[in-house]
């Protein structure tokens, strides 16, 4: 009769499997996108006489009296979003297309988050994310599917999304999970 391992090797065997499972799931991880902060690059110039634009600008700064902390700041004047780590530091920043139900200033939190879905425009829109509710509308940061702007509205219609851009769409979607704050400024 062959002899039985005993449970304690077993578990053993298991623990080095476990182990070297996240070692690789890391090594694959640490490969991935980063979040990066953007660089914003000056239009070009249609006048020949205009004098040569600096290669690089700045990237906007976070508006003063945004809170403190892990956040995202929506300013409706800019239409402009950021997204704020921890330790404060702006980590993206890009511009958006607000809806014509904008919510008041102030901090609310993301809830519910949703895949895709059909925007109110009848866009293929995804990475929706849901953080206000404003005029009975619901507000939420989302991007076409197909990386388009929306379309003019037609008079008279409510519309909550705030549509972002693919790439920037695809990072808030990772750095807004349920609960993080989200800090609106006029």
């Amino acid at each position: 009769m062959p002899a039985r391992l005993p449970s304690w090797a077993w578990v053993s065997g298991l623990t080095v499997a476990a182990v070297a499972a996240v070692g690789v799931l890391t090594v694959q991880a640490d490969r991935g996108p980063h979040p990066t902060a953007a660089v914003t690059r000056p239009a070009p110039s249609a006048s020949a006489a205009a004098p040569p634009a600096p290669k690089e600008t700045a990237p906007a700064a976070v508006p003063d009296g945004s809170g403190t902390g892990r956040r995202i700041v929506y300013s409706l004047g800019q239409k402009r979003a950021w997204l704020v780590d921890a330790s404060d530091a702006s980590r993206r920043t890009f511009t958006v297309w607000p809806g014509t139900v904008s919510p008041d200033p102030g901090d609310y939190t993301v809830g519910t988050r949703r895949d895709s879905t059909t925007g109110s425009d009848g866009v293929p829109i995804e990475h929706i994310v849901y953080f206000a509710l404003e005029d009975g509308v619901s507000v939420a940061f989302s991007n076409a599917v197909d990386g388009s702007s929306p379309p003019p509205p037609a008079p008279g219609t409510k519309t909550g999304g705030v549509r972002l851009h693919k790439a920037d769409g695809e990072a808030v979607w990772t750095f807004a999970t349920a609960g993080t704050k989200v800090t609106v400024v006029r």
